[in-house]
C-alpha cells in the first residue's frame, strides 16, 4: 500500500537563518471508485466519484461514501470490494472496485451526480443542492448525560492519537469516543469528510452501526455534510475545535444532535442538545 507521507526537501527560515532540510508531508492522491450493480447477468458499471484523499484504509474510505450517500445500507449488500486490476499498474492503487449484491438497486440520479470531490469540500462534488440530501434513519437510541470536564479534554485525546498529524501537520482527524472519554477509532486524512467516511466505512464493515452512544470529535470546522454523514451512522453527539456553519446547526437540530464547537480544553460552545452535557457547574 502507498505510503500516507513522503519527504520533501525545503529551505527551513528561523532564529538559525536559512536551513535546508527535509521535511515530512501528507500526500494527497486520487481515489476512483467504480461501482458494479444489477444482476449477474447484466452487470454495469460506473465510474461513480474520484475524491482526493491519503492513502490508506482506502477500502473503508469507499465503502462509508457508499454508505453516507445514501447508496448502500449495510455491508451485507457488498458482495466484494478491491483495487481495481484492468487499469495501468501505476494506477492501480488509486482505482477500486465495489460490487453491490444483484438485489440492490440504486436510484439514476445517485450514479449521475458525482464526479470529483476535493480534499477539502465533500459537497463541491454535487451536482445541486437538493442532490446533497441524504435518508436518515430514526435514532431513537439514548445516550448517557457526560461532564463539562469529559468534553474540555476531548481534544487533548485527539491529538494524543493523531499519530500522522504529528509528523505533518497537514492531516485532518475525526475520533469516536465512548462517554467515558476511552477512543474507540480515529482516522486521518488530508480531506475532513474523507476522514469520517473512512472512520464511518471502518465500522461499517465491523456491522457496528450505528454507533449511537458515541461521540464523533473533529479536528476542523463542522460542515453540513459532516453532520449528515455523522447522522447516517447514528451518532448523536458531534464535538469540533472549530466552527459550525449555519447549516451543520441546522442539520443538528432537526436529527437532535448535541453539536460543540470551538472546543478548547477550557472551554467550548453548545450550539444543540445541551440536554446531553452535565453543565451543572459550568466549567473544564
Amino acid at each position: 500500500m502507498t505510503s500516507s507521507v513522503s519527504s520533501a526537501k525545503i529551505i527551513k527560515i528561523g532564529k538559525l537563518g536559512q536551513e535546508n532540510v527535509p521535511d515530512l508531508v501528507a500526500i494527497e492522491e486520487p481515489l476512483e471508485i467504480h461501482l458494479g450493480i444489477g444482476p449477474r447477468n447484466k452487470r454495469e458499471q460506473f465510474s461513480l466519484s474520484v475524491t482526493m484523499r491519503t492513502p490508506g484504509h482506502d477500502k473503508e474510505l469507499a465503502i462509508g461514501f457508499l454508505f453516507t450517500e445514501g447508496i448502500i445500507s449495510s455491508i451485507k449488500e457488498v458482495n466484494s470490494i478491491e483495487y481495481c486490476e484492468t487499469v495501468k499498474l501505476e494506477e492501480k492503487e488509486n482505482v477500486i472496485r465495489v460490487e453491490l449484491s444483484p438485489t440492490v438497486k440504486v436510484e439514476e440520479d445517485k450514479l449521475s451526480r458525482y464526479f470529483y470531490t476535493s480534499s477539502s469540500c465533500g459537497v463541491c462534488g454535487k451536482s445541486s443542492i437538493e442532490s446533497i440530501k441524504v435518508a436518515i434513519p430514526a435514532n431513537k437510541h439514548s445516550f448517557n448525560v457526560v461532564p463539562t470536564a469529559l468534553v474540555c479534554e476531548l481534544p487533548v485525546l485527539l491529538k494524543k492519537a493523531q499519530k500522522l498529524f504529528e509528523h505533518t501537520g497537514g492531516l485532518h482527524a475525526c475520533g469516536l469516543f465512548d462517554a467515558d472519554g476511552n477512543l474507540i477509532r480515529l482516522r486521518e486524512d488530508v480531506g475532513r469528510h474523507n476522514a469520517v467516511d473512512k472512520l464511518i466505512g471502518s465500522l461499517l464493515i465491523e456491522k457496528r452501526i450505528p454507533v449511537s452512544a458515541n461521540i464523533l470529535v473533529l479536528s476542523g470546522r463542522i460542515s453540513f455534510e459532516l453532520v449528515q454523514k455523522a447522522a447516517r451512522a447514528g451518532i448523536q453527539f458531534i464535538a469540533a475545535i472549530g466552527a459550525p456553519s449555519s447549516l451543520a446547526i441546522a442539520m443538528a437540530k432537526k436529527h437532535g444532535i448535541t453539536m460543540v464547537g470551538f472546543l478548547k480544553n477550557s472551554s467550548f460552545n453548545i450550539y444543540s442538545g445541551e440536554e446531553r452535557i452535565d453543565v451543572e457547574d459550568g466549567v473544564c
